[in-house]
């Protein structure tokens, strides 16, 4: 299995032979500690087979975890005593970290790469990893999963990076100084982005923000909220925090870690509010990607913690137990999205919006535009009508096509002279949700899509 690396451009991901790897990770923060061998494989399988390749998943979520087995991830809750004065127990086969390797073990099997969160934010918030034991917990998980190829780090946990700043930044120093080859990043607090503390940190390979889950409307106006050049709390538009980490020095990829679940009450804590469903999902997804990230994460409410029978209500008003969800219909729209991106070539591929002849849209209507040197995606989530001006491009002539980001299956409308404005309507369809994306290429090139 080959490791995960930034690309030559700084704007992608790439695997160690310099083919692409379009990040498209999946939620699954309590794994280790609720499924068994014979579930995690189950899950994993499923995963793959609706091309996944990211799971995302924290080692200590709360100081009292333990796996199915029973064993804790801390002996008495301390990082201390586990990981200072006495290292964790590999002799057990069923010790937490025992069942730790061997799903990671799993995941490579699998084709998988594991985003290992090594604890979760609100821990550190409390003050229990610290500056007096953070050293020694990051070199203890740096020097144990040193040779594993299929790790990317996590650090964070829906948790601002000021907040205990040194702990967050001494603990990817220290993973780095050890793991040189694995990347890191950080997974921030609802509505904000690692770039805001820490980009310019050597350690940070490439940005995450989290977009979260409250519709426009939602919005609590506060003191940090700023307009479009500032923090970027702006509802439900992911594609404005792609935007503002696009623009930052020095260049790093960035993606949406943490969009709206799907299945989840909209607003996060009011199961009577509706629920997040397929069709917002594959927004969140389609503007991150358009607006220039290096991937997509995608979240079921009850995949992500999965529930089970025995659970009680669960969190987050969660209204599936989570191996029936695993066929929820936005976890199987997903690899369409990525299938599009690596049908062209993939890392020329920069957002454009000076392509729309006309308004690019607000909210629910905005337009987002992405383009290589021989072709054009354009992403609408309203099915309203897209006038493109193709002439960038290369070719005398382009073809033009739509692509159902529900099916990915696609329809060609015509071939045009590469010139002036093209005007296109999207079919009609049946359903809710019209959206669809606009292909245009390069009449003479042979993509397939």
């Amino acid at each position: 299995m080959e490791r995960i690396k930034v690309s030559d451009n700084k704007r992608y991901l790439m695997y160690e032979n310099g083919q692409p790897f379009f990040w498209l990770g999946d939620t699954a923060w309590l794994l280790f500690q609720k499924l068994g061998p014979d579930e995690t494989e189950m899950y994993f399988r499923d995963r793959q087979t609706k091309g996944f390749n990211v799971i995302q998943a924290v080692l200590v979520h709360r100081e009292s975890n333990t796996n199915v087995y029973g064993e804790p991830a801390l002996y008495d809750g301390s990082f201390t005593r586990t990981f200072v004065d006495g290292k964790p127990d590999l002799t057990n086969p069923h010790s937490f970290w025992n069942h730790v390797d061997r799903v990671v073990d799993l995941a490579e099997k699998f084709g998988l790469y594991m985003g290992l969160l090594p604890v979760w934010g609100s821990i550190v918030g409390r003050g229990l990893l610290n500056g007096n034991n953070v050293v020694e917990y990051g070199k203890w998980l740096a020097e144990h999963f040193r040779d594993r190829k299929n790790i990317i780090w996590i650090l964070g946990g829906d948790i601002r990076g000021d907040i205990h700043y040194e702990v967050w930044d001494t603990l990817g120093k220290t993973i780095k100084s050890i793991n040189h080859d694995s990347l890191i990043t950080f997974h921030p607090f609802g509505r904000t982005s690692s770039s805001e503390w820490f980009h310019e940190a050597p350690w940070l390979d490439f940005n995450m923000f989290q977009s979260g889950h409250r519709r426009y409307n939602q919005i609590v106006k506060a003191e940090e909220e700023e307009d479009d050049d500032g923090r970027l709390q702006i509802g439900q538009d992911n594609w404005r925090y792609v935007k503002n980490d696009y623009q930052k020095t020095p260049v790093k990829p960035t993606l949406d870690g943490e969009p709206s679940y799907e299945s989840i009450p909209q607003g996060l804590h009011d199961p009577t509010q509706p629920y997040w469903d397929a069709n917002d999902v594959r927004r969140y997804a389609y503007w991150s990607v358009f607006a220039g990230s290096c991937g997509h994460t995608y979240g079921h409410n009850a995949v992500m913690q999965f529930h089970r029978p025995g659970d009680g209500k669960g969190a987050y008003g969660v209204r599936e137990f989570w191996y029936d969800a695993l066929n929820a219909e936005g976890a199987g729209q997903m690899q369409h999205l990525k299938r599009l991106m690596l049908s062209v070539p993939y890392f020329e591929r920069i957002p454009d919006q000076s392509l729309i002849d006309g308004d690019e849209g607000e909210k629910y209507d905005r337009l987002l535009v992405t383009r290589g040197q021989s072709y054009i995606f354009a992403y609408t989530f309203t099915g309203r009508n897209i006038r493109i001006k193709p002439g960038i491009i290369t070719g005398k002539r382009v073809t033009a096509r739509w692509f159902d980001p529900k099916t990915g299956e696609t329809e060609t409308i015509g071939e045009y002279q590469n010139n002036g404005v093209l005007e296109f309507s999207p079919p009609k369809k049946d359903n809710s949700c019209p959206d669809c994306v606009l292909i245009i290429t390069d009449s003479e090139k042979d993509f397939l899509f």
